[in-house]
């Protein structure tokens, strides 16, 4: 592939600038992620043409630093400095000029060739700001190009702006008006790089300035070097300076020097008008943030999202399937999957092949197929939060209450992702999350309550049961479910928070974006990437181990033996009985122990092993005293009509 006409292009911007949707924008759903090599942070990455152009477009974690801490904020600074770059794309929020200033401020020190995005002019204008861009281009040196993420605006300027700056780069750096006092400092670091360290690849005016702000971070990239006790003299020697002239230490001198150039910027490009408009989303927040009202809009928004997801997937969306019968979405696919199962009986000889297509493949993996359609509108809830901006007024809300029992403000978006604005997340990302968070011991405590949110991988499991026994108030008892999950979660911070894991709380810091309306696209293409992971799982781990769980409950296999008594007698079976003494007071019996051994290893087992295991012993549920039950019978109606089972039995699988 011709170097020339092959441009890799880094999307870098703060938190909430709207990045990622520029993004998006940019690619559709021509994106793919992967790990970042070392570290367990995603980079979504595209390939896009522009006419005899092709670029590869990288989305970078947020950050509002190149000197940040946090593993994903890091992973951004690295990639800038250690991978071949040709163009940055600075995408910056039009409406908060100056704090996104800063860390433009840093990407020209790069001197590399770059594009400032301005992201969000609409709510700068509704705000009363006017900011000159042909001005802001001028004072630069770069191009400057207006976007819209969320009405997918300005992407082929976007694309040309940034064959532009490849093309066409400026002549000279943009020579940054650092204070007097700095200035001495920097040049004296300078000197000594350019002498001992000019093969490090990085421009000496960047390094100098990492070194004063934080040695320790910026000193681990140079101390392997041969000359470093030249430069880390030469470092001493500078921040004797800096004192000696402000009395203040380096760090802050250039933080801010940095930000004196961000608000220069700011004031030569931008006009207020005099009475400034009081943005609607401000209006908003005094309701949905308030001390009181704040927490009762939350508990509301959680309950509709339930009563919402429920609705749409078992009773307001109708599907003509089944000889002219309606079905609901996951009747639907449970119909599809009875026809499957049919098919499979019909062409394949009994024995322990036919066994394992039925009773392991179709009834384990259907049974959780059959719940995609309700996992998806809970995703599709979960993203409308998401983009609309309330899930940051959730973490505000939830802030004070967590500090209470020890969990660091922070602890909120690895919670609500793992699932604690409902359900439809997953405890794996929630995990991951906890990389924002500084503090190691605020990080473990993190990790150790997030698997007790309500997971997407539960869901299923609570839908069948919610399903068979409370079918008249299925929001009610999935909030309830929800509030425990919470009780839980801090009930198990402050036992750790006092016991195990003690040191001091650090300070919640976080933004509130405006308020948006998500776009239809946006919503559609996440919603289908998550609900794309969760039939992938399905279709892999879940297969698995549910092939596993079935291969337990045959063998051994007596020929003759009816099927109650072979699956009692299976090894499955045997761990079960096993068991059963200290399950039996949470109400379980072997085939629920079977069940949850399966959950070990991923959430949604539990509802296939269940339904293998009450398909494969239907013969032992007849012998019980059972009424007959339709081969194709749904596992809930098992459950329902099963004189075993109750609600107290389903409340204590619930929990």
């Amino acid at each position: 592939m011709n170097a020339k006409t092959c441009l890799n292009v880094a999307l870098v911007g703060n938190p909430n600038a709207g990045k990622t949707s520029i993004f998006n924008a940019l690619t559709g759903a021509k994106q793919h992620v992967g790990n970042y090599p070392g570290v367990t942070v995603d980079l979504a990455e595209a390939m896009l043409r522009y006419h005899e152009w092709l670029l590869h477009c990288i989305d970078l974690p947020g950050t509002y630093s190149l000197a940040s801490y946090s593993q994903e904020e890091r992973v951004t600074g690295d990639f800038l400095m250690e991978r071949e770059v040709d163009v940055i794309v600075n995408v910056i929020d039009g409406s908060n000029l100056e704090r996104n200033f800063y860390l433009t401020v840093q990407l020209m020190e790069l001197n590399k060739p770059m594009v400032l995005a301005v992201n969000m002019l609409d709510i700068a204008e509704q705000r009363g700001a006017k900011i000159d861009l042909p001005g802001l281009a001028a004072l630069l040196g770069i191009p400057v190009v207006a976007v819209n993420g969320s009405r997918v605006s300005g992407m082929k300027e976007l694309k040309a702006a940034v064959v532009e700056a490849w093309t066409k780069p400026r002549k000279h750096a943009f020579d940054l008006p650092y204070s007097h006092e700095l200035l001495p400092a920097l040049n004296l670091i300078e000197e000594e790089l350019a002498i001992h360290m000019s093969d490090l690849g990085l421009p000496p005016r960047f390094l100098a300035l990492g070194l004063l702000e934080d040695e320790t971070l910026w000193g681990m990239k140079c101390s392997h070097h041969r000359e470093w006790e030249h430069v880390k003299t030469a470092i001493a020697s500078a921040k004797k300076m800096i004192r000696n002239h402000s009395g203040e230490d380096s760090a802050t001198a250039v933080i801010e020097a940095r930000y004196a150039v961000a608000d220069g910027i700011t004031r030569s490009v931008c006009r207020y008008a005099r009475n400034q408009n009081v943005m609607l989303s401000d209006k908003i927040d005094r309701v949905v943030c308030h001390r009181i009202g704040g927490p009762v809009v939350l508990c509301l928004v959680v309950y509709l999202l339930f009563t919402l997801v429920f609705k749409l997937a078992e009773e307001w969306c109708y599907i003509p399937i089944g000889g002219g019968v309606w079905e609901s979405p996951d009747g639907a696919v449970r119909y599809l999957f009875s026809l499957f199962d049919e098919f499979a009986r019909t062409h394949i000889a009994a024995g322990a092949l036919q066994s394992m297509v039925c009773d392991g493949i179709i009834a384990g993996v259907g049974g959780v197929i059959g719940f995609v359609p309700l996992i998806f509108f809970m995703f599709l809830f979960i993203s409308m939060l998401e983009d609309s901006g309330y899930i940051a007024r959730a973490a505000f809300i939830m802030d004070r209450l967590l500090r209470t029992f020890g969990l660091q403000g922070k602890s909120i978006l690895a919670l609500i992702i793992s699932g604690g604005l409902g359900a439809g997340g997953c405890a794996v990302p929630g995990v991951l999350a906890t990389r924002a968070l500084r503090e190691e011991k605020d990080r473990l405590l993190t990790i150790l309550v997030v698997p007790f949110m309500n997971c997407g991988a539960k869901m299923p499991v609570y839908a069948m049961l919610i399903a068979a026994f409370f079918s008249a108030c299925q929001g009610m008892v999935m909030f309830i479910l929800w509030v425990m999950s919470w009780f839980f979660a801090v009930g198990s911070a402050w036992v750790l928070r006092r016991f195990l894991v003690r040191g001091e709380q650090t300070p919640f810091v976080m933004e509130l974006p405006i308020y948006h309306l998500p776009t239809v696209r946006g919503l559609l293409t996440d919603t289908w990437h998550r609900t794309k992971m969760f039939i992938k799982k399905a279709a892999t781990v879940i297969l698995a181990v549910n092939v596993i769980m079935w291969a337990l409950m045959y063998y051994p296999h007596t020929e003759g033996e009816n099927a109650g008594e072979q699956l009692r007698s299976s090894y499955a079976g045997q761990i079960g009985e096993f068991l059963t003494p200290v399950t039996e007071f949470a109400g379980f019996d072997w085939r629920e122990n079977i069940a949850l051994i399966g959950g070990v290893a991923a959430k949604e087992v539990i509802l296939g092993t269940l339904a293998t295991a009450y398909t494969m012993g239907e013969n032992a549920v007849l012998a019980e005293g059972n009424a007959p039950q339709d081969e194709g019978e749904e596992l809930a109606e098992i459950l329902a009509t099963n004189p075993q089972w109750n609600r107290i039995r389903a409340i204590a699988m619930l929990i």
